[in-house]
């Protein structure tokens, strides 16, 4: 019997599926191992992520430990520079106390064959201490100096001006100064104007040109460190190496380096006794002025240069020179005239020196 087209087609699609379904049931029915390789690469090395973790740590841990114990070492060495600054700036103090009391010491000794002040100022400009002079055959007074700032003294001219002339007192009140004292001589010229004799120096330049030595004259001032300078001078050069800051002339040097020089001749019996002004200074360069009295100009009363040579080298000064004296001497204090002018008045002066609290 002949099949019919359907069947045909399902015999057809039967042998076609025939391997399949048979290698199904064999794939159900049999027992299989299958091994998956693992994967790894030959060239490439194991990452371990945990591992450089711990590394990471431990470097931080060893870096807070070098930073505190840096941090220690740091604190111990500003301890010890906190010490010994310390210690040094003890030593510095007691070693400025040392340096300083010979000086106090010599000041004391110094100031001790004075007495006891009569007056006295300081400020941070000046020191000044006024004494009474009472001696055998003269009266008189010292005052002891210490110039400490360039601000604390002035030579000044008469108003001002080259060819006037003021007194002592004037010239400290219209200055606003503590202390006046008389400078160098003068010389009176037809027109009755007054100079200031010779070589005169103010602020550090010369007010009328140099003269040099003449008839024993010598200068006396203050150099630019405040020092006490003087002596004869025959040529400018010679005085400029001494830093001239100020000073005048008269004659003449009593003392030098401790020791007495001769007196001319005519100063010693012309006047024989006078008023007299006298500059010095002491080794630690403190100044010294010695004014004494006289009643007149007979010269019968006041102190000889020999006497104050005398006094001078009793009080231990270095250095010593005769100022203008005479009817000239005048010390002012405090707006007030302190000495016994000669003149029984006032004199008027071309130069005088001042000093400032």
């Amino acid at each position: 019997m002949t099949a019919n087209p359907i069947q045909q087609i399902n015999r057809v699609l039967l042998l076609a599926c025939a391997p399949f379904l048979g290698m199904l049931i064999w794939l159900l029915f049999a027992t299989m191992d299958i091994t998956i390789p693992s994967w790894s690469p030959a060239a490439a090395e194991p990452i371990s992520i945990h591992a450089e973790t711990l590394t990471m740590d431990t470097m931080l841990t060893q870096a807070n430990q070098d930073a505190i114990q840096t941090k220690s070492i740091i604190q111990q060495y500003f301890q010890l520079y906190e010490k010994s600054t310390a210690e040094v700036t003890a030593m510095l103090q007691v070693a400025a106390a040392q340096a300083v009391k010979p000086g106090l010491i010599y000041d004391t000794r110094i100031t001790a064959k004075l007495g006891s002040p009569l007056r006295q100022a300081s400020s941070g400009n000046i020191d000044i201490r006024l004494f009474a002079l009472n001696e055998k055959n003269y009266t008189g007074y010292a005052l002891k100096v210490n110039l400490k700032t360039d601000k604390a003294v002035k030579l000044v001219l008469g108003n001002d001006k080259l060819g006037s002339s003021e007194t002592t007192l004037s010239a400290a009140n219209r200055y606003g100064a503590v202390v006046g004292v008389n400078a160098g001589g003068f010389a009176d010229d037809s027109r009755g104007r007054r100079f200031p004799l010779d070589t005169t120096v103010m602020n550090g330049k010369y007010v009328n040109g140099f003269f040099p030595t003449n008839n024993d004259t010598a200068f006396i001032g203050l150099n630019k460190d405040r020092q006490l300078i003087g002596g004869k001078f025959s040529s400018q050069s010679e005085l400029d190496k001494l830093n001239p800051l100020m000073g005048s002339t008269f004659v003449p040097v009593l003392l030098k380096n401790g020791s007495k020089l001769p007196i001319p001749y005519q100063w010693q019996s012309s006047p024989a006794r006078a008023a007299r002004t006298v500059m010095a200074n002491y080794k630690n360069d403190q100044l010294l002025f010695l004014v004494t009295d006289g009643y007149d100009e007979s010269g019968n009363s006041g102190a000889t240069l020999a006497e104050l040579q005398d006094k001078m080298q009793q009080l231990g000064v270095v250095d010593a020179y005769n100022l203008d004296g005479g009817g000239s001497t005048t010390l002012v204090w405090g707006g007030s005239v302190i000495n016994r002018p000669s003149d029984g008045k006032l004199r008027p002066l071309a130069t005088n020196f001042l000093f400032f609290k």
